[in-house]
């Protein structure tokens, strides 16, 4: 609660402080006092009331220093557009010369497509033609071996006959004369085309095989046939005694009849068809490969190396 007192209209502030306007009544002596001193406590603030000096205001700006600062905010104005045109001049300067390098890399871009579309049309017409070219390669190896087979068709080949020392084609002759009669199939020189050994492919192999080339396939079909009953018969079987041979006569001999490269690599994997006990039979006949899985199953012929992976993948 305020402990100010407003004092009466009639009385201003200067006069009541006056203490000659001030009219006592009364017979208290200390009447004025008293009363001055109230005058006095009213006009006094408490102890607790602060003042705040107040900043003394201050007096009016120049013109001069308006158009001052006003030509300082202009100059700052101006420079920061300065500064903003030249970044957009570098930043405009930046992006053509980004546009250029952009459209160079699209032409670029647009060469290697259209480059790799054109290798790509190179590559499908080369694979087509190769494609025809294997196909054509394939039916030229068919002949070949058609004609090599055709060649070989009344051959027949001895394998591991003793080479004598000095050998040369009459012994040859006198070793197949000595096989037919053995089996009972007598031939005379004139019946034996032509007789000759192979060269080693190794040299180790002593005894490289001897191919006898017969006037027919009749007889050659004859001889083999006879070969195989003897080896039935005997235990034994051929030996290179029964060949006219008086040393090392107990050294066997295989007599079978002459295949290409192509059918003596796929006789050798289909033998491996009967050792597997997946097949029982496996033969050959006029240069041609055949198995068969059992007596009552059909024969199959082989004609590559792909049918006998094959075959040995089934069950």
């Amino acid at each position: 609660m305020s402990l100010q007192r407003t004092p009466p209209r009639n009385i201003s502030t200067e006069s009541a402080c006056r203490p000659e306007a001030l009219v006592s009544y009364g017979s208290d002596p200390q009447l004025l006092s008293q009363f001055t001193n109230e005058i006095r406590e009213q006009n006094t603030p408490p102890n607790y009331v602060s003042f705040r000096n107040k900043r003394p205001r201050e007096t009016g700006t120049s013109p001069s220093d308006f158009s001052r600062f006003k030509d300082e905010i202009k100059d700052l104005v101006t420079s920061l557009i300065g500064e903003q045109k030249q970044d957009i001049r570098e930043i405009s300067s930046s992006l053509k010369e980004l546009a250029q390098i952009n459209t160079g890399i699209e032409s670029a871009v647009s060469l290697l497509t259209q480059q790799n579309e054109n290798f790509r049309k190179k590559i499908e017409q080369l694979e087509q033609q190769s494609k025809k070219d294997r196909e054509y390669i394939s039916i030229l190896e068919n002949k070949i071996e058609d004609l090599q087979r055709w060649s070989r068709k009344s051959s027949i080949e001895l394998k591991n006959v003793p080479r004598k020392p000095k050998e040369n084609r009459s012994d040859l002759v006198n070793v197949v004369v000595n096989l037919s009669k053995t089996v009972n199939l007598e031939l005379c020189p004139r019946d034996i085309k032509d007789v000759y050994r192979l060269k080693s492919k190794k040299e180790s192999e002593k005894n490289p095989p001897v191919i006898v080339e017969l006037p027919s396939t009749i007889m050659k079909t004859d001889l083999i046939k006879k070969i195989k009953e003897f080896n039935y018969k005997n235990k034994s079987k051929l030996q290179a005694k029964h060949l006219g041979f008086t040393i090392n006569e107990d050294t066997p001999v295989f007599v079978s009849e002459q295949l290409t490269a192509k059918g003596s690599r796929l006789y050798f994997l289909s033998r491996d068809l009967v050792k597997t006990n997946m097949y029982k039979y496996c033969w050959t006949s006029y240069g041609k490969v055949f198995v068969r899985k059992d007596d009552t199953s059909k024969i199959i012929h082989i004609q590559n190396e792909a049918q006998i992976h094959h075959l040995m993948q089934e069950k």
